[in-house]
């Protein structure tokens, strides 16, 4: 990658990869992230972990479920951003931060593909991102209609065909992606 990048790792959270609310294939995800952000971390990019939460329930602040997902892999310099809505850049200082660090790019995974992940890369891009989606890095539940795969291969597909924003988002599964200048 020759521009700065960040690694945004979205709602990678005990209640989202756990019990009733799994999601499809969390553990080999959760795998993969914590290679890219060994990657990121040994190239200074910087890692942010966001967390949604709610007013109640297993996502609300401080609960078990509200927690990383268990054996995801911190470092003491990553960052940590709280969220209440699917966007991760409303209300949450993301954006000033990534302008802080002189992001250009931002590297993509996390939870859940149709709403979160969704959004957030739709909004990277209304703001001038490029992204690097890792296609094999975000992951959901089935919905009644369709399956958590066909979610995902949905996603991957739309997201890297949008071009009216001007920057896009690119489609890389994790062992492929680097973080070096």
């Amino acid at each position: 990658m020759s521009t700065n990048a960040a690694l945004l790792v979205i709602d990678v959270q005990q209640a989202l990869c756990e019990g009733e609310y799994a999601a499809f294939e969390a553990q080999p995800m959760i795998v993969r992230i914590n290679t890219l952000a060994k990657k990121a971390r040994a190239a200074k990019a910087p890692v942010i972990w966001i967390h949604h939460e709610e007013a109640d329930g297993p996502l609300q602040h401080g609960a078990p479920g509200w927690q990383l997902a268990r054996g995801l892999n911190t470092a003491t310099d990553d960052i940590l951003l709280r969220k209440t809505t699917p966007d991760a850049f409303l209300r949450t200082g993301l954006e000033r931060l990534l302008k802080t660090h002189q992001i250009e790019t931002l590297v993509i995974c996390g939870l859940q593909t149709d709403y979160c992940v969704d959004t957030s890369t739709r909004r990277a891009l209304a703001l001038g991102y490029p992204v690097l989606l890792v296609s094999d890095g975000h992951s959901t539940v089935a919905n009644g209609v369709l399956s958590a795969a066909q979610i995902i291969a949905h996603h991957n597909a739309t997201l890297s065909r949008i071009d009216s924003f001007g920057p896009r988002a690119q489609l890389m599964p994790a062992v492929e992606v680097s973080f070096e200048k």
